[in-house]
């Protein structure tokens, strides 16, 4: 199921003005089935195309299937860099996956910029929501909430301060590998 893919290419010789014609063969491609899938070194494909999606914010509203609340999420699609996802879990906690790995509590994410529990307090004091995740997190500082981060992205590696600053600075403060 392919057939040969041969283009006529043209060589002219500018000094002469002669034109040499030769078919060049350019490989096998591949045929489409009846059933629209291909075969490819004797294994049947089926190809698909694959979704880009745009850079930006895209929140969602999903009904939980075992109580009768809405559990919300925010998705921050950079053009390039480190995807973060929100979300609100059944507990009632805020939490985010940097580049879709493991859930924390966003409250860690936070602490590892450099915010102290008394600043998220200062800032978040009106929500609940936040609060709540403040007081199931268990991270004391900056330096615990960043080698926590860096044990759920970078899980076989052995995890220093040094590292996982460096870790973050690159995903959230380079502009050269993140823009929003």
């Amino acid at each position: 199921y392919c057939a040969p893919l041969l283009v006529t290419a043209e060589f002219t010789n500018n000094t002469t003005g002669e034109i040499k014609s030769q078919t060049v063969f350019m490989g096998d491609f591949p045929m489409m089935t009846p059933k629209g899938t291909f075969i490819i070194n004797g294994t049947e494909r089926v190809v698909t195309s694959q979704l880009v999606r745009s850079s930006g914010v895209y929140f969602d509203k999903q009904p939980d299937k075992t109580s009768d609340r809405d559990l919300s999420s925010v998705k921050v699609i950079p053009s390039r860099g480190a995807w973060l996802e929100f979300d609100i879990d059944k507990r009632d906690t805020v939490g985010v996956r940097i580049d879709r790995k493991r859930r924390q509590a966003v409250t860690v994410l936070l602490k590892a910029i450099g915010w102290s529990a008394e600043q998220i307090r200062e800032k978040f004091g009106w929500s609940e929501l936040m609060m709540t995740t403040l007081e199931k997190d268990h991270i004391a500082g900056q330096d615990e909430a960043l080698l926590d981060i860096y044990r759920k992205l970078r899980p076989g590696e052995p995890p220093t301060r040094e590292n996982a600053q460096t870790l973050l600075d690159n995903l959230f403060f380079n502009p050269k590998r993140y823009d929003v």
